[in-house]
């Protein structure tokens, strides 16, 4: 039951971030679920490539890079879900940032959740 909470709770916040940035566009609220699915995929097998493959350019920015590797990320997705199109970088940029900002949130809402 919790595992459905979130994946909604992550569609809704997918289908907020296509609201607010002019730069992506989602069909509904079942491709939004898509979505967060192909984004769990994603981030389970190939963001850990990613990262170690990017390990020297975080170091040297300080973490920075890994903006980069979250825009990518998002990016992929965008082109792997139908129904989900983000038009450029800096979109992908700002989707990946405010989904992660709200991430902890949504963690915090579903471990709330779980102590009633």
């Amino acid at each position: 039951m919790n595992m459905i909470v979130k994946w909604i709770l992550f569609a809704l916040l997918i289908m907020f971030i296509a609201w607010i940035i002019p730069g992506i566009t989602i069909t509904g609220f079942v491709s939004a679920l898509f979505v967060v699915l192909i984004l769990g995929l994603v981030n389970t097998f190939i963001r850990p490539i990613l990262e170690f493959v990017s390990l020297p350019l975080n170091f040297i920015t300080l973490g920075l890079f890994s903006l980069v590797v979250n825009a990518l990320l998002f990016l992929l997705v965008g082109k792997l879900s139908p129904g989900f199109q983000i038009d450029g970088f800096v979109s992908g940029l700002l989707g990946a940032l405010i989904l992660s900002v709200f991430t902890p949130m949504i963690d915090k809402i579903n471990i709330m959740k779980n102590k009633n």
